[in-house]
């Protein structure tokens, strides 16, 4: 729970504890490129897999 600041130019941007920082921008950026792996796929006319629950790609009445 150690605090972790960004400083610019000396100057505090923000103070956060270190978990907090780890969860939010560690997890967001691998949440991001799932997100991109998914575009890739509907772009590549690949069935894209269920990830935040079904997709668009399934057919839920089978």
């Amino acid at each position: 729970m150690q605090p972790w600041t960004l400083l610019h130019k000396g100057l505090t941007t923000f103070s956060m504890p270190r978990t907090a920082i780890i969860r939010s921008f560690v997890m967001n950026h691998l949440i991001h490129h799932r997100a991109q792996l998914g575009v890739y796929l509907h772009l590549n006319d690949a069935p894209v897999p269920s990830i935040y629950g079904t997709s668009a790609d399934e057919d839920p009445f089978a």
